[in-house]
């Protein structure tokens, strides 16, 4: 019998439960049943299921179907369910896995989130160390591998990147474009989420994991993992090369730039390790590295143990309004150091020979310029830190 004070939540909200599923047609009924008993907002998309499960979903009244003739991954179908509840007028989707391992009564947690998180993704953390659940260690390992390359692509920490039972505001999302289809659309959604302004949350719920002789997995080890893979290679990319970044100048703007910088300097890292920080970020902002800049910055820094905000920080050095004045600085001091006259005056007739001449040039004068301008930044930012905290 559902529960008419939750449903009436569910109504409140526009807010819809998501079962995506494939080939569970040990578990799906109950699932669908469970879920029943709280409100009557559910789509089901059968993603190309080839067992029981289409004639299953037949049986149960009161649920939506979208079918996909093939399967097209968990992903598709996920994105097909956001665009179908949308269609049918509903602001929130709740996705809960076809497996059995959610629980239906953790759904008024989720709608719970709603009022003060009204456009947050709200990820259900699993617990995976609780005892007694089952939990297969390789699922543990995933989970904390996921979790890592998370934070490094956002800057976020969450317990728990990889649980299905999410909320979702289906309105922001729908302005994404998303490209995977498969298991690794789950890490694509929140981190591009966090890249597009959303909170990204975590919230405890309870889990189950059947015996592994019961346990029904679609996730192919070699395979899933090495999309999962790919796709952190290309967000760590565009994370170091321009989200990284645009969230910090967000967070900026929002808090006042002045404030955001006075906050980096408020740490408890030493004088010399912030100076050594800013002059570091001086120099990976102008050294010919083109493309991967931000990438090496960020590695070195975690190597070297600097503060990696006030690294990136200063490295954002060569915003493009700033970008043409180090390139002809770097020309000019190329020049000056191979002793060729300072002009900008091209050949009509472009050689190989000259070519690498100007390349040589170039190269040689960033490099020198870098490590010049870094020097200058570091001693600059030791001298002002420890005038100001004799102030």
């Amino acid at each position: 019998m559902i529960n008419p004070e939750i449903h009436t939540e569910f109504e409140k909200y526009r807010c819809c439960v998501l079962i995506p599923t494939y080939n569970n047609q040990k578990t799906i009924k109950q699932v669908i049943e469970d879920c029943l008993s709280y409100t009557t907002n559910i789509i089901v998309v059968n993603d190309g299921s080839t067992d029981n499960t289409p004639e299953i979903l037949a049986t149960i009244v009161g649920i939506e179907i979208v079918n996909h003739p093939l399967n097209r991954g968990k992903g598709k179908a996920l994105r097909t369910g956001f665009a179908y509840a949308l269609d049918k007028g509903y602001r929130y989707a709740i996705t809960i896995d076809s497996d059995g391992q959610h629980f239906a009564y953790d759904l008024p947690l989720f709608l719970a989130q709603i009022e003060q998180h009204p456009e947050a993704i709200i990820i259900g953390d699993r617990n995976m160390g609780q005892a007694g659940a089952g939990i297969p260690s390789k699922s543990s390992f995933g989970n904390k591998f996921s979790s890592f390359w998370y934070h490094v692509e956002t800057g976020i920490k969450l317990p728990d990147t990889q649980s299905g039972y999410r909320l979702y505001p289906l309105t922001p999302l729908n302005e994404l474009h998303f490209f995977t289809r498969k298991f690794e659309f789950e890490i694509e959604v929140i981190v591009r989420g966090a890249w597009a302004g959303l909170e990204v949350l975590a919230m405890p719920i309870s889990i189950y994991y059947p015996p592994a002789k019961d346990r029904v997995s679609h996730f192919r080890p070699f395979k899933d993992f090495t999309r999962i893979t790919i796709l952190n290679t290309v967000l760590v990319i565009l994370a170091f090369l321009w989200y990284r970044p645009l969230m910090f100048f967000r967070s900026s703007k929002k808090k006042g730039f002045k404030k955001k910088v006075q906050e980096l300097l408020s740490t408890d890292d030493s004088i010399e390790k912030k100076a050594s920080s800013i002059g570091f970020g001086v120099f990976m902002g102008i050294v010919p590295l083109w493309g991967i800049q931000m990438l090496v910055a960020f590695g070195v820094a975690h190597i070297l143990k600097l503060n990696k905000a006030l690294v990136l920080l200063a490295s954002n050095i060569s915003i493009p309004p700033m970008l043409p004045i180090l390139l002809y600085i770097s020309y000019v001091t190329g020049a000056l150091a191979l002793g060729n006259p300072i002009s900008l005056q091209f050949s009509k007739e472009i050689s190989l020979a000259l070519v690498h001449q100007f390349m040589v040039q170039y190269l040689l004068g960033a490099i020198l310029f870098a490590i010049a301008a870094g020097v200058f930044a570091f001693v600059s930012s030791w001298a002002i830190l420890r005038i100001t905290r004799r102030i």
